[in-house]
Formats: structure tokens, C-alpha cells, sequence
């Protein structure tokens, strides 16, 4: 009204909450990043699964040959028997000695992937080491980096009975396996990005005082700290299929003698449960790393590509 002081806007309602309105809440945007993507993960194994389960519905699989999900995941017990490798072929002891069913595929679980970590460690520790010597001691990399890349082509299988022979039977010859397989990749990606470091950085940090040793610490390996990660996750899947070759050789308790006993009473439901163990094995470490990435890569954005899923 007139002579009130106020007036309002023509044309303009202005809106009032309603008193019993609940505020609307909104998910934060990593929760919901994360739900985003667990749903399409879950979309995509669910379309490979009805795939093959189609194929047995028409005719197409053999349930013999190529058992659907339904058949391989629908009695857990019976598969998880199988697990308990270590006694089962031991002279004069009864092959149900031993733990539980469960127990077997947990200790079973539990020490294949305790020997891929433990190797990935011990190679990128030493890849690291050793690229970022050759680089800052000439002659340390003239002498080490052409048998380095002499032996680089060998097959981590071919170090079988090198393994064997250095370690005996048991985890050690898995790890040093592991640790054969990804050492070489992860050293010439080291050197590779070593000499890739932007050189304005250098310069700048040779400008502002910085000695060779600051340098390398403060400058060169932070630099290449995230291709290195990102190289050290694509070495983990290739750490997964390494272990199960080591593992065959008798390690006692492991997925590869599982998938050995699988393949010699010609077992194809054990073969595919036990992949499909592997396969959920190595997506939740894949989803671990990168859980550390995010973290040790604080600088770097996360919609810049180094911390998004490959």
C-alpha cells in the first residue's frame, strides 16, 4: 500500500516457504559421483551375465563346457570345498583335514593377494630406485641400463625355474615372479619420465638456488609421481596373472593351484568361479589404488584424467 514503505515489484509473486516444508537434501557430489559409477559397473557385469545366460537358454554354451553364472555361483559350499589345496594331496593325511570350506577360500584368498601386493611393492620400490640412480649417476646407468634392457623381453615364465632354483617351493618363488614381471616395465617407465620432466621446472629450481640432489627430490619425483601410479595400476592386473602361474609350482594354499586341480579333474565350474573370484579380487584392489591416489596426488585435480578409472 501507499505510504507503507514498501512496495512490490510489478508482475513479481513473491514465494513464501510453506511452514511444514522439509528442506530438500542433495547428495554431495563425490557420493554421488561414486553411486554413478558403481551403478553402470553394476549395469555392465549384469548385461555380460544375461549375455551368457542367454547363450545357455538358446543352446548356444555347452553347460558342461561353459557352465552359465547361475550354475558356477549357485552352490558356493560345493565350490569353496575344493579350496583346501594344501592337504588335499599330502601322503597319509585325510584330504578334509584342515579348515572349513570357507576358511580355505579365505586363507586362500588371503595369501594370493598378500603375495601380488607384497611384489608390487618390492618391484616399485626398486624401479623407482634404481631408474632415479641411473639417471643421477651416469655411470652407474652405463653400466646397468643395457642389460637392463637386454633382459626386459625375457617371459616372466621363463624365470620359472630361475624362481625355483634361487627360492625352493613355497612364497618365495611367487613373489620374486611378481617381482621379475613388473620390475622391468616399471624401470623404463621411471627413466622414460625422468627425461620427459618438464625442463622450465628444472630450470626454475636451479635458478632459486636447488641442488641436483633437491632437484631430483623436490622437483623430478613429484613430477613423475602421478604416470607412475597410473603405470603402477596397470601392472597390478598384470601382477594378478603372474601370481597364478608362480602359484602352480605348490605353494600350498593359492587361487593358482585351485585353478590347477580345476583343469586336472576337468572341473569347469571350479575354473569359472574361481575367475570370477580373481575378477572381483582384482577390481577391489584396482578401486583400493586408486583410493591411494587420490590421496598421495593431492595436487592434482580429479577431473584431470590421472585419477579417473581407465
Amino acid at each position: 500500500m501507499p505510504g507503507d514503505g514498501t512496495a512490490a515489484a510489478p508482475g513479481r509473486v513473491a514465494a513464501e516457504p510453506s511452514a511444514g516444508a522439509a528442506p530438500r537434501a542433495e547428495w554431495p557430489p563425490r557420493l554421488r559421483s561414486a553411486l554413478e559409477r558403481l551403478g553402470w559397473s553394476i549395469a555392465s557385469v549384469g548385461l555380460f551375465v544375461l549375455i551368457w545366460e542367454f547363450c545357455w537358454l538358446v543352446g548356444w554354451a555347452d553347460p558342461k563346457l561353459l557352465p552359465p553364472p547361475h550354475i558356477f555361483l549357485g552352490d558356493i559350499p560345493d565350490q569353496a570345498r575344493f579350496f583346501n589345496t594344501a592337504t588335499r594331496w599330502q601322503i597319509g593325511v585325510n584330504p578334509a583335514d584342515g579348515p572349513s570350506p570357507y576358511g580355505a577360500v579365505a586363507i586362500t584368498v588371503a595369501s594370493t593377494t598378500l603375495r601380488v601386493f607384497a611384489g608390487l611393492a618390492i618391484a616399485a620400490v626398486l624401479s623407482v630406485a634404481v631408474g632415479v640412480a641411473i639417471r643421477y649417476w651416469e655411470l652407474f646407468g652405463k653400466l646397468t641400463l643395457p642389460t637392463i634392457t637386454l633382459l626386459s623381453p625375457v617371459s616372466p615364465i621363463a624365470w620359472l625355474p630361475v624362481a625355483i632354483f634361487l627360492f625352493g617351493i613355497g612364497n618365495a618363488p611367487a613373489i620374486f615372479m611378481v617381482v621379475v614381471a613388473l620390475f622391468f616395465h616399471m624401470l623404463l617407465s621411471t627413466i622414460s619420465q625422468i627425461d620427459n620432466v618438464n625442463r622450465n621446472l628444472i630450470n626454475v629450481a636451479r635458478t632459486m638456488g636447488a641442488t641436483r640432489r633437491q632437484v631430483y627430490a623436490r622437483v623430478i619425483i613429484p613430477a613423475i609421481l602421478p604416470q607412475l601410479l597410473i603405470v603402477l595400476r596397470l601392472n597390478l592386473f598384470a601382477s594378478w596373472m603372474v601370481v597364478l602361474v608362480a602359484e602352480t609350482t605348490g605353494v600350498g594354499f593359492g587361487l593358482g593351484q585351485v585353478i590347477m586341480l580345476a583343469r586336472n579333474t576337468f572341473n569347469p565350474s571350479l575354473v569359472f568361479f574361481t575367475i570370477a573370484l580373481i575378477g572381483l579380487l582384482g577390481f577391489t584392489s584396482d578401486w583400493l589404488l586408486r583410493q591411494v591416489q587420490q590421496r598421495v596426488l593431492w595436487w592434482v585435480p580429479e577431473n584431470g584424467g590421472v585419477l579417473r578409472g581407465l
